[in-house]
């Protein structure tokens, strides 16, 4: 099985030749859909950023811009009143 549609080509050729690589056994399915080992230490570095980043922006923000923020965004996604 090809998986979901992010792991499929988007060119319909180059899905119909994975296809037919499954199908005549040239190739495993599975073996074709890998994706690359991440590397442990940048996703130690990225998740280290990641956990103190919004706490210390709201930590920042006066609370007149945090309301100015929050009411963007709920105009972006409700629609602008």
């Amino acid at each position: 099985m090809l998986g979901r549609s992010r792991n499929r080509p988007r060119d319909a050729n180059q899905l119909a030749k994975g296809i037919v690589d499954i199908a005549t056994g040239e190739t495993a399915d599975h073996e074709e859909l890998q994706r690359p080992k991440k590397n442990p230490a940048a996703v130690s570095l990225g998740r280290l950023g990641g956990r103190k980043g919004g706490k210390a922006r709201a930590e920042k923000l006066s609370p007149e811009r945090r309301s100015e923020i929050a009411r963007k965004a709920a105009q972006a996604r409700y629609g602008k009143d």
